[in-house]
């Protein structure tokens, strides 16, 4: 057995009162809480600052890490997506360099599982080597409703690639679904395609991430609408809904699919009820530094707390972000909206995001029998110790 302690420890859910010790068996599953007295001071490691379980980094872009520093802050999202398309390309070395780069930091930073988006095959040979739970989503996309098919067949070409990787001999499971990009980049017929596909599978959506989206579904105007016509995306098809994204693409997916939601800097109450009315378990996924990289806007996230939807955390890619570490995540919130009490915000970051990414059942808080990994706090950088 492995005994760990310090003078604060949070369970995933909560923090816990008085002084415990953490027991874990060498294959890192936990045994308990066990009281100071009940284990000698030498079979004991212990630490300053705060014990937690790792991280869990609901939405992430690895395969995008060679993008870093390459575009700059305050673009808004529009102009953003087109240089993210202008700056992807980079040699199959950069590309696999940066990628083995990004999922070593999030190890050592605490992560222990991920949800992470792939447009293609390049984060694949890094999965099976990787020290962390891995949900792939497999995102697709493409507005024409005539080359639908075509597109979804690509995304589900690399959806199966994915799908016959073999699970790893170190323990930690890789999954993966196909999932839909963002309401303004994906045809009605391509959600239908996506939500077909596989009747229970969780799916994940950007949602909301700027007011052009919405502007777009209520009316059919401003910067989305001016990217269609500068890129002749013909989009006769689409008629406004006179209301914001999320009423408009909902219907598409069946409430058998899980669905989180990503970045919502945009969402209102009345999406919150349209949410809360669907039948659907739904997450929501806060990426603040990245909506801040992006837009220089956080979410009402004062609203999305009082939601009582479960709420997770991420951090989007190094094309909008600094790093990948959730912690900083917390730490941004932490200085943006003090009065939602730390004990919630680190919630956010370990049970939040592992029951998102279906996973509560193997890690994201200290219960018997979970391998919820271990995180070290201390003067605000979190290492990953188990």
């Amino acid at each position: 057995m492995r005994y760990f302690t310090a003078p604060q420890v949070h369970d995933g859910t909560r923090f816990v009162m008085g002084k415990k010790i953490l027991s874990f068996d060498e294959e890192g599953t936990f045994h308990g809480f066990a009281g100071i007295d009940e284990v000698a001071t030498d079979q004991v490691a212990t630490f300053e600052g705060l014990l937690m379980p790792g991280l869990v980094n609901a939405h992430c872009h690895t395969e995008l890490s060679h993008t870093r520093n390459t575009i700059p802050e305050n673009t808004g999202l529009v102009p953003f997506l087109g240089l993210v398309v202008e700056t992807r390309s980079a040699s199959e070395a950069e590309k696999y360099a940066a990628i083995n780069e990004a999922l070593s930091s999030l190890a050592h930073s605490g992560c222990i599982a991920l949800g992470d988006i792939a447009n293609s095959t390049d984060s694949l040979p890094l999965r099976s080597t990787a020290n962390m739970h891995i949900h792939t989503f497999v995102e697709t996309m493409g507005f024409i409703p005539e080359f639908a098919a075509q597109r979804f067949d690509y995304s589900l070409n690399v959806y199966q690639s994915f799908k016959a990787q073999s699970q790893p001999a170190n323990g930690y499971e890789l999954r993966q679904s196909v999932a839909p990009h963002a309401p303004y980049s994906v045809s009605g017929i391509l959600f239908e395609l996506i939500n077909s596909l596989e009747e229970n599978s969780l799916l994940t959506i950007h949602n909301e991430e700027s007011a052009a989206e919405n502007e777009y579904f209520i009316s059919k105007t401003g910067l989305m609408q001016n990217l269609y016509q500068r890129l002749k995306i013909n989009d006769e098809w689409f008629q406004p809904t006179g209301r914001n994204s999320l009423p408009g693409y909902l219907p598409y997916l069946s409430v058998t699919h899980p669905l989180l939601l990503v970045h919502n800097t945009f969402i209102d109450q009345g999406d919150i009820e349209v949410l809360k009315a669907s039948g659907h378990e739904v997450s929501l996924c806060l990426c603040p530094n990245a909506n801040w990289y992006i837009e220089r806007r956080y979410p009402d996230v004062a609203l999305l707390a009082d939601s009582g939807l479960n709420i997770c955390l991420g951090t989007d890619s190094l094309a909008a972000n600094h790093q990948l570490n959730v912690y900083e995540e917390v730490l941004t919130l932490k200085r943006n909206f003090p009065a939602i009490p730390e004990e919630r915000l680190l919630a956010w970051a370990s049970s939040g995001g592992a029951k998102a990414l279906q996973l509560d059942h193997i890690v994201g808080s200290f219960k018997p029998g979970l391998k919820p990994g271990l995180v070290h706090i201390r003067e605000a950088q979190s290492v990953r110790i188990l």
